[in-house]
């Protein structure tokens, strides 16, 4: 049976990841093949060239869904961000609780207002990625939360496409960790007959009085969720008691990672606070 290297190659690793001979394998894809085995799903072999965008969750283990893993333990190469390449990120810690098997290669991003210097880390990532899918491995890049919100990835993928623009491009959704709290504190989110609205604190007119924030919290039936805020919660908590809203107020920070703090807004303002968090503003029932 002739096999192209880059097959024998991802046939190897499955192997590998999931301690069955190649022989085992492909005996298994076959007897699928020739005897339509509904009961006993194919072998998900990797697509060359394929990049996926996998959101692994906030940051407990047990929410990282099936599909996640099953991407991950597919992926020939699996990325994680990381601030330094001796540094584990919390996207890879997540990885390493909920799947040890999975071996990850690490890329650093540049968390800074630096412009040039995140660019510069986008588009390194963004290159070595095509090297990658050029050699004719399927990726797969872990991020936090879900990869199609204020993701790293999206802007990981645009650069690959810039590069290679026939590259296919698929994301599995992953738990928000606005949902994540919610769930902790009780809290509905909205229903039918209220709106919902995220937004991210470091762009937020937080401190303006007629700015955004401020015009949504006036709307005593929308939901406004808070993202990324650490830094300006006594801000945020100083707003929302000015519009009458402070009360129900709920903030989270480090969702299933050591040093999660969960309570209402009103406690923790005068404490600094972690960059990975959300604030979540109930609309009044």
């Amino acid at each position: 049976m002739y096999l192209p290297d880059s097959l024998k190659r991802r046939l190897s690793a499955l192997a590998e990841r999931t301690h069955r001979s190649e022989a085992e394998l492909i005996r298994s894809a076959v007897e699928h093949l020739v005897e339509g085995d509904a009961s006993a799903p194919p072998v998900e072999l990797a697509v060359p060239g394929r990049l996926v965008g996998v959101g692994v969750g906030p940051g407990s283990a047990d929410l990282l869904t099936v599909r996640a893993l099953r991407a991950l333990r597919r992926a020939d190469v699996v990325l994680a961000p990381s601030t330094d390449l001796s540094a584990v990120g919390r996207a890879e810690a997540i990885v390493r609780d909920a799947a040890p098997d999975v071996v990850v290669e690490r890329m650093t991003f540049a968390m800074t207002p630096d412009l040039e210097a995140r660019r510069a880390a986008l588009d390194a990532a963004a290159a070595r990625t095509v090297e990658l899918l050029e050699a004719g491995d399927e990726v797969a890049f872990i991020t936090l939360g879900d990869p199609n919100l204020y993701s790293t990835f999206s802007s990981v993928a645009d650069g690959v496409r810039e590069r290679r623009p026939h590259t296919t491009v698929l994301t599995v959704p992953g738990v928000m960790a606005f949902q994540d709290l919610a769930t902790r504190a009780g809290v509905v989110l909205a229903d039918d007959q209220q709106t919902f609205v995220v937004l991210p604190a470091n762009e937020a007119e937080v401190s303006e009085p007629g700015g955004r924030v401020a015009e949504l919290l006036a709307d005593a039936g929308c939901t406004l969720v808070l993202y990324k805020g650490g830094r300006r919660i006594e801000a945020i908590a100083e707003r929302l008691e000015e519009m009458g809203r402070l009360e129900g107020a709920t903030f989270g920070e480090l969702l299933g990672m050591p040093g999660e703090r969960v309570g209402p807004v009103s406690s923790v303002a005068d404490r600094p606070a972690s960059y990975l968090s959300a604030v979540i503003v109930p609309a009044k029932r």
